[in-house]
């Protein structure tokens, strides 16, 4: 029986490296990044998504797409905000557009939950969420391409998927779980703001795979928050993190900020994808 056909862009990053292994058994898998690895079994497209680079090398038929490409310069505004906007919408678009001409019936595209901003309430689907200068450049971006990918809904289903703080082994230093590992390792001040700091539901890259792969088998077009088992505030992830390297966590504590809370709602999750299964606790040790 011919395999169906997924093209996945962001590759070799956290999420798309895994993604790869979970599909390869029942699709043929198209991989795009800017620096392919040499590895068998797919087929590699090197496109640099941050430039207009020709997409004639993709297949002229395929069953999905999996949009999970993003910008290694997000937090360099505005230094770097065109590459930004080169990869979070401009490359979206044209993938949009290869989609619909593809045949494609299932296109799948990895944005924020930080697009909800924060509050003191589990983020739900269902809230309207308004456009706004202080939501950051980045995720700014995210929003605008929800909205353009959605707008493709009439050709093919359209599932926004609204990752919360995904971690797991080989995740860039830069990110904030590998930060805080470094630190308490370091002996350095983890910041709180209040005494225990913002509350989070982080998600193991695994949990984060599944319902990748699993939303490629919904048939209409949904935005789901994507997040972990667990609601853990900053202070009791630096404990699990001094228990995990046996190193007692410092914490620098300003009890005049207010903690920016930012919790996913995941009923959705649960309900149309998977049930996340990986404590933190359990996740955490498969990165050290």
């Amino acid at each position: 029986m011919t395999k169906r056909i997924c093209v996945v862009t962001g590759a070799t990053g956290l999420i798309g490296s895994r993604l790869i292994d979970a599909l390869l058994p029942e699709y043929a898998v198209h991989g795009v990044a800017r620096r392919p690895p040499a590895r068998h079994g797919m087929t590699w497209h090197a496109l640099d998504l941050a430039t207009t680079c020709d997409l004639g090398s993709l297949p002229p038929r395929a069953d999905a797409v999996v949009y999970l490409a993003q910008s290694e310069y997000f937090r360099d505004f505005p230094e770097r905000s065109s590459n930004v906007f080169q990869v979070n919408v401009a490359s979206l678009l044209r993938f949009l557009d290869y989609a619909r001409k593809a045949g494609v019936r299932n296109f799948v595209f990895a944005s924020s939950g930080g697009v909800y901003g924060s509050g003191d309430f589990q983020m739900s689907e269902e809230i309207q969420i308004t456009a706004r200068g202080d939501l950051g450049f980045y995720l700014t971006t995210k929003l605008c391409s929800e909205i353009l990918a959605q707008n493709y809904s009439g050709f093919f289903s359209v599932v926004v998927l609204r990752f919360f703080f995904v971690y797991g082994p080989t995740q860039r230093q830069t990110m904030l779980v590998p930060r805080l590992i470094q630190r308490v390792r370091a002996g350095e001040p983890i910041l709180l703001q209040g005494e225990d700091g913002m509350h989070i539901n982080p998600t193991h890259v695994a949990d984060s795979v599944a319902a990748t792969k699993r939303a490629l088998e919904l048939t209409s077009s949904h935005t789901i928050n994507i997040g972990g088992p667990e609601v853990l505030n900053l202070r009791e992830i630096g404990v699990l993190i001094g228990k995990a390297v046996g190193r007692e966590p410092v914490f620098a504590v300003d009890r005049n900020a207010t903690p920016k809370h930012i919790v996913g709602d995941i009923a959705k999750m649960r309900e149309l994808l998977v049930a996340p299964t990986v404590r933190f606790d359990d996740g955490l040790r498969s990165m050290l």
